[in-house]
C-alpha cells in the first residue's frame, strides 16, 4: 500500500542454521583514496553529521558547502598522500587487522558462533551495510563496541545514532548492546602503559610525555558532553602506571577547526612551548586514538615534529596507537565478554552438538506445521 513503512528482513525464516552473536567495531572511516575528489565526500559525510558541528544546520550547511568543501579537500587529500600506503589507508588497515585478530581471540576463549565485523562511520564499509550483512548471517544478538576509548557525542554518540538509524528500517532487529567507553578500563590503560615502557627501551626515553587526545569545542562539554573528564581521567590512570609525575607526564587535545575555542592546552601550541623552553626530546602518545590515522601519523609524527624542531627542539618521538598489540586485543576481548554475559554464544559451555539437535527438533516441529522448513 502506498506510504507503507518498508521494512528489511529476511523473506524467509530458516530453522537449518544456528543463531549467531556478532561484534561491531566502528571506527570513524577514511576516503576511499587520497585525492581531492575521493576526500570531498567523505568530508561532506563526516562534517555534515549534527553530531560533530552542532551549528544551526541551514547555516552550516551553507558554510559547509559554500565555502569549507571548496578549499579543505585538497588540503586534505595531500595530508592524506603524505601516509597512505601500498595496502591504502592506515586507519582502513588498521582496523581490519584489529577486528581480525580480535575475532581469533575471541575463537580462542569462547566455543559459539561469534564473528566480528567492521564499520566506518563515515565511508565504507558503512554501519548500515554492515548491519544489513550481518542479519543476513543470522546474528541474533549485536554488540556494538566504537573504538573510541573516551565517550563524546561527537564520536561514540553518532555511532549509536547510526546504530539506531540502522535498526529503525529492520523488521526484526537483532538484540543489541552498545559499549559506551573503557577510558578507564584497567587493561586498556596496561595496555597503553606497556607500549611507552617497550617504545621507551627501542628509542630511549624522551624528557616529557606528552599525551594528546582529540579535541572538541568547549561549549560541547559545558553542555554535558563527559569526553573533557574521561580524557582527564585516562591521563592521569596512564601517568600512575607509569611512575611520572604531572611534570613529566602532561596533556593536550589536537585537531581544532575554525575560530572557536576549543579544549585546552592546544597540542601544536604545548610542543611549540616546550621547544621553546630547551626540553630538546619529546615522546607523544595518541590514548584517544585506538587505530593510527591521519591525525596521528601526519598531524603528530610530522606536522608537530616539524613545530617542535621549528620552536628549538630536536626530537618528537611518536609512540603508535596499540592497533592489533596482542595487550590492545586482548583487553579489548576482555571488554567484549564482560558486556556480552548471559548471551548463549558466549556461554564457555556452549556445545554446538545439542544445539544441533535443538534445530534438528525444530525443523521437524515446523515441517510438521507446514511451514515448508
Amino acid at each position: 500500500m502506498p506510504g507503507t513503512p518498508n521494512y528489511t528482513g529476511l523473506n524467509e525464516h530458516s530453522h537449518d542454521l544456528p543463531a549467531k552473536a556478532a561484534v561491531l567495531l566502528v571506527n570513524l572511516g577514511t576516503p576511499d583514496a587520497p585525492t581531492a575528489a575521493a576526500v570531498r565526500p567523505y568530508l561532506a559525510e563526516f562534517l555534515g553529521d549534527p553530531r560533530v558541528i552542532e551549528y544551526p544546520r541551514l547555516l552550516w550547511k551553507l558554510i559547509l558547502h559554500g565555502i569549507i568543501l571548496r578549499i579543505r579537500p585538497k588540503r586534505s587529500a595531500h595530508a592524506y598522500e603524505r601516509i597512505w600506503t601500498a595496502e591504502g589507508s592506515p586507519l582502513r588497515v588498521g582496523s581490519e587487522a584489529l577486528a581480525a585478530s580480535l575475532g581469533a581471540e575471541l575463537a580462542r576463549r569462547r566455543p559459539g558462533p561469534v564473528s566480528v565485523a567492521l564499520a566506518m562511520r563515515y565511508g565504507k564499509p558503512s554501519v548500515a551495510a554492515t548491519i544489513a550483512r550481518l542479519q543476513r548471517e543470522r546474528v541474533r544478538r549485536l554488540l556494538v563496541l566504537p573504538l573510541y576509548p573516551q565517550y563524546s557525542a561527537t564520536s561514540t554518540g553518532s555511532v549509536f545514532d547510526a546504530v539506531a538509524d540502522t535498526m529503525k528500517g529492520l523488521r526484526w532487529p537483532p538484540e543489541l548492546r552498545q559499549v559506551n567507553d573503557y577510558h578507564d578500563n584497567p587493561a586498556y590503560i596496561a595496555a597503553l602503559a606497556a607500549s611507552v615502557r617497550a617504545h621507551w627501551e627501542t628509542h630511549g626515553r624522551g624528557e616529557k610525555l606528552l599525551m594528546s587526545f582529540h579535541g572538541i569545542p568547549e561549549r560541547y562539554t559545558r553542555a554535558g558532553d563527559p569526553y573533557y573528564c574521561q580524557c582527564h581521567a585516562t591521563a592521569r590512570l596512564l601517568r600512575e602506571a607509569l611512575g611520572l609525575s604531572e611534570d613529566e607526564a602532561i596533556f593536550s587535545f589536537q585537531s581544532r577547526v575554525g575560530r572557536e575555542r576549543w579544549l585546552h592546552p592546544y597540542t601544536d601550541e604545548t610542543v611549540r612551548a616546550l621547544g621553546a623552553k630547551g626540553i630538546k626530546r619529546l615522546d607523544v602518545i595518541s590514548p584517544g586514538f585506538a587505530v593510527d590515522c591521519l591525525e596521528t601519523l601526519e598531524e603528530i609524527a610530522m606536522q608537530n615534529a616539524e613545530f617542535f624542531r621549528e620552536a628549538g627542539g630536536e626530537t618528537l618521538s611518536y609512540i603508535p596507537c596499540l592497533n592489533s598489540e596482542p595487550a590492545h586485543v586482548d583487553a579489548l576481548a576482555d571488554l567484549v565478554l564482560k558486556h556480552t554475559q548471559g548471551w548463549p554464544e558466549f556461554d564457555p559451555a556452549y556445545d554446538a552438538a545439542a544445539e544441533a539437535v535443538k534445530l534438528a527438533a525444530a525443523r521437524e516441529r515446523a515441517r510438521k506445521a507446514g511451514a515448508g522448513a
